[in-house]
């Protein structure tokens, strides 16, 4: 074996372990435009932006267990850099796009969004907030979806404020939410599922605001879903 042949096996895993790391790291770029997006009154482009970074975040880990980049950059914590990612898109970038939107009634706005970030904060700081048997205990900080339904249904502020108050107490209730992507059980009609709920949210964002509304309460038939089967997995 030739010394070329052999360096180029010795640093594809480096250079495929570090790819993995600079793809997960995309999402920050993403979470950034995302603001701009939103502080620019922009609502499409923000939702465009915080759908690339949550697709980012539903490959990355798959990416790094298949390429087993920890045993190949041990000195690098992917799993930090994708929690810093993850509450800026999950989390920061919500709680601007509530305030920028006007989701939340004036007196209560900046509670609002303080429910959202504490609450946040003190779930990402949980060692067990992903669980040995892969699920997420307590509500997983799905504030980026939550935005999404709370801007096109066009509630009453103070229903929006009360459905994020009672999600924040959720982070708190150790229930046991499922991780798609992980999971043993069901896992091929929950990742099927997921697919069709996101297709629906996409074609609800590309048509907005002459969406077909049975698209979106057909979406929320994933929701009822994807709680129902966290319940029935957690008690059986």
């Amino acid at each position: 074996m030739s010394r070329m042949n052999l360096n180029l096996q010795v640093e594809r895993p480096l250079v495929l372990a570090w790819g993995v790391h600079l793809f997960t790291a995309t999402g920050a770029l993403w979470g950034l435009l995302a603001i701009m997006a939103t502080v620019q009154h922009q609502w499409q482009a923000a939702f465009f932006w915080l759908g690339l970074a949550a697709l980012v975040d539903s490959f990355d880990g798959t990416l790094a267990r298949r390429f087993q980049v920890k045993g190949v950059l041990p000195g690098f914590d992917g799993a930090l850099l994708d929690n810093i990612i993850d509450y800026q898109t999950y989390v920061i970038v919500p709680a601007i796009f509530l305030y920028e939107a006007n989701l939340l009634p004036s007196s209560g706005t900046i509670a609002g969004i303080a429910m959202v970030v504490l609450a946040s904060a003190f779930q990402f700081c949980q060692s067990d907030a992903k669980t040995d048997d892969h699920t997420f205990k307590g509500f997983p900080s799905y504030w980026n979806v939550v935005v999404f339904y709370l801007f096109v249904f066009d509630a009453n502020p103070w229903i929006n404020f009360w459905v994020i108050a009672t999600l924040a107490v959720l982070v708190f209730v150790p229930i046991k939410y499922i991780y798609p992507s992980r999971m043993v059980h069901y896992q091929k009609l929950t990742l099927g599922l997921t697919t069709v709920w996101g297709l629906l949210c996409l074609t609800v964002w590309l048509q907005y605001p002459a969406y077909q509304p049975w698209m979106l309460w057909a979406s929320l038939l994933y929701i009822v879903y994807y709680i129902g089967l966290s319940l029935y997995l957690m008690v059986r």
